[in-house]
């Protein structure tokens, strides 16, 4: 199927109309209310890539596989992997800017077995979405822990956690109810928060400390605690510290699914897309590098009590009142993350339903018509990631095979539509495109993800216990065989993949009749 073609702007069309033209050509009526900018949509995917979330957290897996090295130069180098994919990605966005995105893309670009690519890889993203919002608030959680434990004496427990991980979360589930408007706002300001905040962290910790490591040291310096001792051990941890960053540059698919929702849909969110990686990678580095060169006992940081080593390294580094202050900004951040990851989520779940993928499909697909926002998938979304952190109560290794699948299953289902993009000629490019440079970097986003792929499932720490196993390969699998078994013993019977909600030949306000729905259409020769 060739994509639909995207005509000049008539005169005295307005931008509105072009976006309702479409969506209509893609087959979906506007429900969703579309009061995002281009720079919300931006703020939507960066809030979600979040810096002082993902790095901050995972910041300790790096120092035990790696070290430095994989902190600083890792991070630069997943960063420019990473850009990669989001281009690649970002260019069928500019063609498709619909809520579904990437099983969107998948079924409209499949030449053969449209529903199926649709229904696995929108199980991906649904899983890895879910799994994502359950890991950064989770995250948000430990990282608040850790603020009220200096703050006020908390006691830091798996109970208090997991409760102020429910406050989070809810609090989350109301803001998105509240309607797009408002999430706009706080998405704008989150955008600006981080921004605002590194550099004061990236400040602080330049110049508040009497000495700070050599910087020869915080590029290349290897340190490896993760226990193994065969020959190579130590570049294998660096190759294993990628994670920290792997894990933080997800969620920028975000922009995609908000794009119902965004002005100037076909431009605005592909380079929501990418500029929420790009700047990502650039503040991030200076974030990095300012924590690593500010590290002063190496071996009690990493291993403090408060669970979060960059928190150590604040107080260490600039005393208790300016360290809590760089936290407590580390605290609002990571806040501002969840709730646009569940905004994306809800988006997702509501496009997935409107297609009947999801259980109860119904239900999920309504749209609240006072807030123009999709109440019943937001808080699927809350109770689903809830339900994913549940076992933190009892076993951390759990919650961990659980949410592993965030980083395979969401790069998996990122560049499923890459790779069915190559393997379309008749692919017809939309108003952002990458030229010529389209097949390398497609040819290079899927080789990186299948680098990941092999990466990530390896043992991280020795000797292999139950409890230190590395269990991504089991998520992995349980994920994909029980989409499998659910697609052969059921769903191969009646879901189709995207089906459109406009009724008879419809016509968006300034454009022609909606074109039928990509499962809809016979594949050209």
């Amino acid at each position: 199927m060739s994509a639909p073609t995207h005509p000049a702007e008539p005169p005295g069309a307005s931008a509105a109309g072009l976006d309702e033209q479409r969506l209509a050509e893609l087959g979906y009526k506007q429900e969703l209310r579309r009061k995002l900018s281009g720079f919300s949509n931006f703020a939507v995917s960066f809030s979600i890539i979040s810096i002082l979330a993902g790095a901050i957290t995972s910041y300790g897996i790096a120092m035990t596989a790696g070290g430095p090295m994989a902190i600083t130069l890792g991070w630069l180098f997943v960063g420019g992997m990473v850009i990669l994919v989001a281009l690649a990605m970002a260019e069928i966005c500019s063609v498709y800017p619909t809520a579904g995105a990437l099983y969107w893309w998948a079924a409209a670009l499949a030449k053969r077995n449209k529903a199926a690519w649709a229904w696995f890889v929108g199980w991906f993203n649904f899983l890895g979405e879910v799994a994502v919002t359950a890991a950064i608030d989770f995250g948000a959680a430990i990282t608040t822990s850790a603020f009220l434990s200096l703050a006020i004496g908390l006691e830091v427990t798996a109970g208090s956690t997991f409760l102020i991980f429910l406050v989070i979360i809810v609090a989350h589930g109301l803001l998105n109810t509240f309607g797009v408007n408002l999430v706009r706002l706080l998405s704008d300001v989150s955008a600006w928060w981080h921004l605002i905040g590194v550099a004061v962290i990236v400040g602080v910790l330049a110049i508040v400390p009497d000495r700070h490591k050599p910087i020869s040291e915080v590029f290349f310096e290897v340190r490896d605690a993760t226990g193994f001792e065969f020959t190579g051990a130590a570049v294998y941890a660096v190759l294993i510290g990628l994670l920290m960053a792997q894990y933080t540059y997800t969620g920028y698919d975000a922009s995609a699914h908000v794009a119902e929702e965004t002005h100037d849909a076909a431009r605005s969110a592909p380079r929501g897309i990418v500029m929420s990686v790009v700047v990502s990678v650039i503040a991030g580095f200076f974030l990095l590098f300012a924590i690593t060169w500010s590290i002063r006992d190496y071996d009690a940081q990493r291993q403090t009590e408060l669970g979060l080593p960059p928190a150590q390294i604040f107080i260490d580094a600039a005393g208790d009142d300016l360290g809590l202050l760089l936290l407590f900004i580390c605290v609002v951040a990571q806040f501002f993350c969840g709730m646009a990851s569940v905004t994306a989520n809800s988006r997702m779940a509501y496009a997935f339903s409107r297609d009947g993928a999801l259980p109860g499909s119904r239900l999920w697909r309504r749209v609240n018509p006072r807030t123009g926002t999709p109440t019943n998938s937001i808080w699927l979304c809350v109770a689903c990631s809830t339900l994913l952190v549940l076992p933190s109560l009892w076993n951390t290794t759990a919650y961990l095979a659980a949410t592993s699948i965030a980083v395979i299953g969401l790069y998996i289902a990122y560049v499923g539509p890459v790779f069915l993009r190559r393997r379309s000629p008749d692919f017809t490019p939309g108003p952002w495109h990458l030229g010529r440079w389209s097949a390398p970097v497609g040819w290079l986003a899927i080789g990186w993800v299948g680098v990941i792929c092999v990466l990530f499932v390896l043992p991280t720490t020795a000797p292999i216990t139950a409890s230190t196993f590395n269990y991504t390969i089991v998520a992995v699998a349980v994920v994909l065989g029980a989409a499998w078994l659910w697609w052969v013993l059921s769903a191969r019977r009646w879901f189709t993949g995207p089906r459109q909600n406009l009724s008879g030949p419809e016509r968006s306000p300034d454009g022609p009749t909606p074109q039928a729905s990509p499962l809809a259409t016979p594949p050209e020769a």
